[in-house]
């Protein structure tokens, strides 16, 4: 059997390929951590990376370890955790990060709510970009991320759908649509759409940036971005559009940016998202007082 120890570095290095960060995420220096892999090497009889001055990376027989001992890990992690929820009651540390400044306001509000009833629990927020979401819930830097929907992955959930809102067009202050008072998703034909930078899940992909219309004309790509700052300062530069929701007009007001509503697009909808296999009582009682915060305001 391996020790935990060993496979905590293992998994660690597996997803930071880096010897240095890992001795930071795991506490420990870096001659104990290559100190652990070369044991666990040793033991498996092969290579488990292959290491040179400038990078490491999985071997073949690495990356077969890693998938096979990922889910198993996270499942037992999970199993501990629940176990001493019953067994304590909600305490901890629960770590919750969300997309966007009104994401930011709506968790707040969450946390307010779920710290008054679980005292005992210590809330950590931070903020996420899209493309970040599923890595961090992956590699259980976070524990819950309120995010746009939908994300379709098997070993992500969905919460409860917080927000229902409309869906807007950025466009650049000027443009030939602007003297319209909506766009149709047919419109977006007409111009380039900006694409979003990283590993974006096709689910909101899909959503967000298609590649078609609903009638099937093609949308042309515009250039990508990293950062929904960053993509209003293209629209605002004439670079392309790019779909909101309506609470972008009151989050991000800016001169050299329009935002015409659609009149024939589906809502933008946003709520909570997790691990499938690490759904403690803490996840649970969160998304209770998220769910709880946004009835009161109904």
């Amino acid at each position: 059997m391996l020790g935990r120890h060993e496979v905590e570095a293992f998994l660690t290095l597996a997803a930071e390929l880096h010897f240095g960060r890992t001795a930071e995420r795991l506490h420990l220096s870096t001659a104990r951590v290559s100190q652990t892999i070369r044991v666990l090497e040793r033991r498996v009889g092969a290579p488990l990376f292959n290491r040179t001055s400038r990078r490491v990376e999985l071997t073949a027989i690495g990356r077969q370890l890693e998938e096979d001992l990922r889910p198993a890990w996270a499942r037992m992690a999970a199993a501990l955790e629940r176990a001493v929820d019953a067994g304590r009651g909600i305490s901890g540390l629960l770590r919750v990060a969300f997309v966007g400044a009104a994401g930011g306001q709506l968790l707040v509000g969450a946390t307010e709510v779920f710290r008054s009833r679980h005292p005992d629990c210590d809330v950590q927020i931070r903020e996420a970009q899209m493309a970040d979401v599923v890595p961090r819930l992956r590699d259980a830097e976070a524990d819950v991320v309120l995010a746009g929907f939908p994300v379709r992955e098997p070993d992500i959930a969905m919460g409860p759908v917080l927000v229902r809102e409309s869906r807007f067009l950025a466009l650049p202050a000027g443009h030939r649509l602007t003297r319209q008072q909506s766009v149709s998703v047919e419109d977006l034909a007409r111009i380039r759409v900006l694409q979003v930078d990283g590993a974006v899940l096709d689910s909101w992909r899909d959503e967000h940036t298609p590649p078609t219309t609903p009638a099937g004309h093609s949308i042309e790509p515009g250039p990508s971005t990293g950062t929904f700052q960053e993509a209003l300062t293209l629209v605002g530069a004439g670079q392309g559009a790019f779909t909101v929701g309506a609470h972008a007009r009151r989050y991000y007001a800016r001169p050299d940016v329009a935002y015409l509503p659609f009149h024939d697009a589906p809502p933008v909808e946003w709520g909570l998202l997790w691990r499938t296999d690490a759904e403690t009582a803490r996840v649970r009682a969160f998304s209770q007082a998220a769910s709880t915060l946004v009835r009161s305001h109904h």
